[in-house]
């Protein structure tokens, strides 16, 4: 209704102002909780980062792609994990009956860009194949590096520009950031989370550089 009679009209206004004073009241206590799991979340990776064991890198001889994902892996008459990670990632998807996806909108947190066709994105390993090659997959069976390449539960599969995933190539946090520093952080602790699952190893001059990404966090 429109208009209110003056004694329910105070009354609303009574039960409106209340919980809003109050939360005014304690701005500092509201942002607690967010900031409290900003830093433990950077401090956990801190530690893990820490466990991580440092080592010289390994020989890129022998790497291939398929060493990860063979070609009779792929599976027929199902999404793929590239599919499945595009559907996860983008906005407003829609696949066709092979589970292509043919329409959508992308956001790549690398440059900031958003992509509205498929044909631009890519789905990047944030440790790259072989990079973790290098990093102790060498010594793996077959189906544990098939499944660290489609792991679809850790931050290793994310959705990002083609020109960024270019110029990312197989480098590590040494040799490449993210163009957007705002992302510094979630990069660094994708990265360790992913490399402490599997047990790779890290290289000094890669700790030192996940140590400066983690100092953008909030704290």
């Amino acid at each position: 209704m429109i208009f209110l009679r003056r004694t329910a009209h105070v009354a609303v206004l009574t039960l409106v102002l209340t919980p809003i004073t109050s939360a005014l009241a304690t701005p500092q206590a509201a942002a607690e909780p967010r900031e409290r799991s900003s830093a433990e979340a950077t401090a956990l990776a801190r530690r893990m980062l820490a466990q991580l064991k440092v080592a010289r890198p390994l020989s890129i001889r022998g790497y291939s792609r398929e060493r990860f994902q063979p070609r009779s892996a792929h599976r027929k008459g199902r999404c793929s994990t590239r599919e499945m990670v595009l559907a996860r990632d983008g906005r407003n998807v829609r696949r066709d009956a092979a589970c292509h996806p043919v329409k959508g909108l992308w956001y790549s947190p690398y440059d900031g860009k958003w992509l509205k066709s498929e044909k631009y994105v890519d789905v990047d390993h944030v440790v790259p194949l072989a990079y973790a090659w290098r990093s102790g997959a060498k010594r793996w069976s077959q189906a544990k590096r098939r499944a660290f390449a489609n792991d679809l539960i850790r931050p290793e599969l994310l959705t990002v520009s083609h020109s960024a995933n270019i110029a990312k190539g197989g480098k590590g946090p040494q040799g490449w950031r993210p163009q957007r520093r705002a992302h510094w952080c979630r990069y660094a602790t994708s990265w360790i989370t992913v490399k402490r699952h599997y047990r790779l190893f890290v290289t000094r001059k890669e700790k030192v550089a996940l140590l400066n990404m983690l100092r953008t966090c909030r704290s």
